[in-house]
């Protein structure tokens, strides 16, 4: 089981268990109480199997400790985090993209998640004895009518733009529909029954070839992938091709310079380096974050940004709206860009080319001796070295690679950017050494 930033998951019913859930729920319960007048918590859940056990369990346990709860059903984690603004507490049961094994607990305070020193706070939290029962409330969110407040409609620049909307089988059916309707957005669907895919959870690494073929056979001028709690997106082209992620953050970025005349921006380290370049060359300021949504939050905060993300995810920050990454507004900032901002976004990313991957370790690794191993060797190819989060090393002025420990998986994850035509080579190169060393250190 992982516990970080990121909440707490696993593989249900493995390194997951009830008694794992009651333990963290109670934790979280008696952190409320500790921390807060107000004994609220707002609660919702993706589509995964395991789901309505788990929110079950969730609920009992948060009564026990005195918390009243307010129940969304199966809703996106964007549409939670921002109705937990109006609470003292959110939790979200959900594990993102993971497989559909694996579940989790995601917490949330102040109407964002924790950082890190809220973690080290809630996990020295002693649970509290029973003492008086919490209420239990089945509630409809405000997402819908908060966004048309946040964003009214623009006018769509081009009124036959139609978009192909694959699902995922998530939370974010239902919601996803509302929401186009409401922006006036025609689309196709698939996979819009709760629970139902024809594809994997992570639309990162899917290769989402329905998707693909609904937007090439009906000539649409997007495709969007959601994943199971809605918080990520990921496009496919016109043509019907798949796009990396960081283009979903690039084209969001656009449209809020363009619409918005924002100019602060923070961005995870693993982000590509085309959304620092569009940022600066349209006169913004551009800021960097370890990886992790609430990193991002906690750096903006810190920053006065007006938005940013993850590009890796495929995940879209707008502070001042949701403080999550949120593929429901991210896809109707998208719908609302003029042919000639897509055009000029999609030229600057295809310039570079993003590697992803990530290699499994043992959990009990000593990464601080590996991570000292890693800097030794690759410290030769590099000009610069930043160890704000793992190591991140700058090869030129177009290539980079970061090597970190996953907050949410027992993986080193490897990220790697550099020119079409040198990165291929450069990862095989650098992916070989990082397996080299951690093999020889086991």
């Amino acid at each position: 089981m992982k516990i970080s930033i990121s909440g707490i998951r696993g593989i249900f019913g493995q390194d997951l268990t009830i008694k794992e859930i009651a333990r963290f729920t109670r934790t979280f319960g008696s952190y409320l109480n500790d921390n807060y007048d107000k004994k609220k918590c707002v609660i919702a859940r993706d589509s995964r199997p395991s789901g309505k056990l788990i929110n079950d369990v969730v609920i009992g346990c948060l009564l026990e400790q005195g918390i009243s709860v307010y129940d969304l059903g199966v809703a996106p984690t964007p549409v939670l985090f921002r109705e937990s603004r109006m609470y003292s507490g959110g939790l979200m049961v959900t594990a993102s993209h993971n497989p559909l094994p694996w579940n989790g607990l995601k917490m949330l305070i102040n109407g964002r998640g924790l950082f890190e020193e809220d973690l080290e706070r809630l996990l020295k939290t002693q649970i509290h004895d029973h003492v008086k029962m919490g209420q239990y409330f089945e509630i409809d969110p405000h997402y819908m009518s908060d966004i048309l407040t946040h964003l009214p409609p623009l006018k769509q620049s081009n009124p036959n733009f139609k978009a192909g909307i694959d699902f995922g089988g998530g939370a974010a059916c239902g919601y996803g529909n509302q929401l186009l309707d409401l922006y006036h957005i025609k689309y196709l669907g698939i996979n819009d029954k709760v629970g139902f895919s024809s594809r994997g959870p992570d639309p990162t690494s899917d290769p989402l070839v329905d998707l693909c073929s609904l937007v090439k056979v009906n000539k649409l001028n997007f495709g969007f992938a959601f994943d199971p709690d809605g918080d990520r997106l990921v496009l496919v082209n016109r043509d019907g091709f798949k796009l990396n992620p960081d283009l979903t953050l690039l084209f969001c970025i656009a449209s809020v310079i363009n619409n918005n005349k924002y100019k602060k921006f923070t961005i995870s380290l693993d982000t590509s380096l085309s959304i620092e370049k569009y940022v600066i060359e349209h006169g913004g300021q551009i800021f960097f974050s370890k990886v992790g949504e609430s990193n991002v939050i906690k750096r903006m905060h810190e920053t006065g940004s007006e938005s940013g993300g993850e590009g890796s995810s495929g995940g879209f920050i707008m502070p001042g709206f949701n403080s999550c990454r949120d593929g429901l507004l991210a896809s109707v900032l998208i719908s609302s860009l003029n042919k000639e901002l897509v055009d000029e976004c999609i030229f600057l990313s295809s310039r570079l080319k993003q590697i992803r991957t990530k290699y499994p370790i043992d959990a009990k690794t000593d990464k601080e001796i590996l991570f000292d191993k890693i800097l030794s060797v690759l410290k030769p190819s590099s000009s610069e070295i930043i160890s704000t989060d793992g190591l991140k090393f700058i090869i030129d002025e177009n290539s980079w690679i970061l090597i970190r420990i996953s907050n949410t998986e027992h993986v080193i994850r490897m990220s790697l950017e550099s020119t079409s035509d040198d990165a291929d080579s450069l990862y095989k190169s650098f992916y070989t050494k990082i397996v080299d060393v951690y093999e020889k250190s086991k």
